[in-house]
């Protein structure tokens, strides 16, 4: 998706969630990498769950970050060139809504998950980790349609926590 594709589902009117995924870094490349992009009404917010907690960013909580790249940028294809991005990524579903919908209190949810979410300063490879958290976020919307794929190692970890 290009960042206009993107311009074009974005609604200023509407609460929106959006569920990408790109690989994960290799070696993990097997399993995808996911991530949320929240619009509150023209208000734009990425969050995800990395393995290294970036220690200058401001807007981080343990493991759970804000905003750290652009809504649609990949990350680090290795662990040792961080400025080396996946370059593919997949939107693989979203939701919206208006003030009372299910697309709003998501979008309620993840915006607060910085003190709700349990693992935020816990990281394991089949989890809790970046599946975990979106999985998380997911149990508590059943009805969102969203879901991650089979291959998101670390989802199941989520479902002791809900």
């Amino acid at each position: 998706m290009q960042a206009a594709q993107l311009d074009g589902l974005l609604d200023k009117d509407k609460c929106q969630v959006f569920l990408f995924t790109c690989p994960a870094t290799l070696p993990f490349s097997f399993s995808p990498h996911p991530w949320f992009i929240v619009n509150q009404k023209g208000t734009i917010s990425r969050w995800e769950i990395f393995w290294w907690p970036e220690k200058q960013w401001n807007l981080r909580w343990g493991h759970l970050h804000k905003d750290f790249y652009q809504p649609l940028e990949g990350i680090p294809l290795l662990f040792f060139l961080p400025r080396l991005l996946w370059p593919q990524h997949r939107l693989l579903g979203y939701i919206e809504g208006g003030d009372d919908s299910i697309a709003a209190r998501m979008a309620d949810t993840i915006m607060n998950s910085f003190r709700t979410y349990p693992y935020c300063h816990q990281y394991l490879l089949r989890g809790p980790n970046s599946n975990s958290y979106v999985q998380w976020v997911l149990d508590k919307f059943p009805d969102s349609g969203l879901r991650l794929p089979w291959n998101a190692f670390g989802k199941a970890a989520a479902r002791k926590t809900v």
